[in-house]
């Protein structure tokens, strides 16, 4: 015979359980949490009907709060917690409900947790490869996160190639140099021709005669002249605008291959071993004479405060010497080959980097308060320049034997940005354009070839494949 209880409920319940205590945990408590349509007469903790605090909701009478149970864990669990997270919101686990209930076991709302504990910032865009799902605030792990930036696109192709005839393959000498007032000075054979990047057009500044050469060419820093250094050994100022010669400066017995401006002094590197300063405001050839290297002196570069300058040579020798001194304050003896690349970083001061020839192939940096050597890397190849941005922290090299290469790191981690191919030859002359975007670099396969590679100094946007030129090649003289 059914009891009175299983006639007025149509179910069979379980010993223990009366009707009351059903009707009151599944269908009032419940629908009054959820719907808020509670009768006034009726005490109940909701205010109204619009619910301004999840804690009041009473979802755990549904399930949707789930204790800490064994059996939850594992791949459950995080279905749970992102299906939490995209129905109710990413701070639905932090709030306890009414009534006392303790919902802090649960792994969602334990304050062990999650309390002051940094958000990853999403201020940027998201990326189109993470779905919604897995959105920002989800509640997941590092390993869900959006992934990382992608490096920087780097165009893999030059945006203008120009011929250059008679553009000598040697090592030691450095005839390519780019103006600040977006000149560039090339020197071919026994002339030096000046390429405007504005308007792309074409000056012959001078020429030595069937008797001598040009063996390295530099622009003053702010860009109106320009110094020219000769086979037979003699280093001329010219002016730029004017196409005049300003002041021939002798010394050297032989070729005059390197040569750094600093903001009033012109430092001249030779074969004869020499390093010679010269000073336009004084009458004399030279104002002081350097001599530390035992061989060609091939690469010289001027810190950026004009305090120290370094010097390398065919003896495997980096030189770095200041103002005060005619003895070098640091040898440097770790490569093995001769030290042409040599360039200062623009970002921090007393940090210099340097690259060696065939048989050592390496990149290495110096402190040069302390002398000691803070990283080294092996490229594969001849080291032929070196030259850093000033937009981003990133360096340039060239290379000759045996991949003519032209690569792109990151300091100080030294990861490879890009590497950029074209040159069929040695990569022996590199300048960089005065927005330091842009960098053209010439070869013994008589081209000058002009790479976008650098963003701009304001924005760090991938730099585009286009430029002030148009695609295509034409002839500097």
């Amino acid at each position: 015979m059914d009891s009175p209880q299983t006639r007025k409920t149509g179910l069979n319940l379980p010993s223990g359980m009366s009707e009351t205590s059903l009707r009151l945990e599944t269908f009032s408590g419940s629908f009054r949490g959820i719907s808020g349509l509670s009768s006034p007469s009726k005490s109940s903790t909701c205010s109204d009907r619009f619910i301004p605090c999840r804690s009041s909701s009473r979802l755990h009478t549904f399930g949707l709060i789930e204790k800490a149970s064994p059996l939850k864990e594992g791949g459950n669990e995080a279905y749970s917690r992102l299906l939490k997270s995209e129905l109710f919101g990413a701070d639905f686990g932090s709030f306890s409900p009414a009534g006392g209930n303790q919902v802090g076991s649960s792994p969602m709302s334990s304050p062990s947790k999650n309390m002051l504990r940094f958000k990853t910032d999403h201020s940027g865009p998201s990326s189109p490869f993470s779905p919604s799902i897995l959105g920002h605030d989800s509640g997941f792990s590092s390993e869900a996160s959006t992934p990382p930036k992608p490096p920087r696109k780097v165009p893999k192709t030059p945006h203008k190639v120009l011929d250059a005839p008679s553009l000598q393959d040697d090592f030691y000498l450095n005839l390519v140099d780019w103006s600040s007032q977006n000149i560039l000075a090339v020197g071919l054979g026994t002339c030096v021709y000046l390429w405007s990047a504005t308007n792309s057009k074409v000056t012959k500044l001078c020429d030595l005669g069937p008797n001598d050469g040009v063996c390295s060419v530099q622009w003053t820093r702010e860009g109106s002249y320009i110094a020219i250094g000769t086979n037979l050994g003699q280093v001329q100022v010219w002016d730029g605008t004017q196409c005049k010669r300003v002041r021939t400066m002798g010394g050297h017995q032989t070729r005059t291959g390197v040569l750094a401006w600093n903001s009033r002094i012109l430092a001249s590197g030779s074969r004869d071993r020499n390093i010679f300063q010269h000073d336009l405001r004084v009458s004399n050839d030279f104002i002081s004479k350097l001599v530390g290297h035992k061989s060609e002196v091939c690469g010289l570069k001027w810190s950026h405060d004009d305090r120290e300058l370094a010097s390398g040579g065919n003896d495997n020798q980096l030189l770095v010497w200041n103002q005060h001194s005619q003895q070098p304050i640091l040898k440097l003896t770790e490569h093995t080959a001769a030290v042409k690349a040599i360039t200062w970083s623009p970002h921090q001061s007393g940090l210099l980097a340097s690259g060696g020839g065939t048989a050592d192939r390496c990149i290495r940096f110096w402190n040069t308060t302390n002398g000691h050597q803070l990283n080294s890397v092996d490229t594969g190849s001849q080291v032929c320049n070196l030259a850093w941005s000033k937009n981003v922290n990133e360096l340039v090299s060239t290379h000759g034997y045996s991949q003519n290469q032209i690569m792109l790191w990151k300091y100080p981690s030294m990861a490879k940005v890009a590497t950029l191919t074209g040159h069929n030859m040695r990569v022996l002359y590199l300048a960089m354009s005065p927005d330091g975007q842009t960098i053209v670099t010439g070869a013994g396969d008589e081209t000058l070839r002009f790479w976008n590679v650098f963003p701009s100094m304001k924005t760090q946007a991938p730099v585009k494949d286009v430029g002030l030129w148009s695609l295509g090649r034409t002839q500097i003289r």
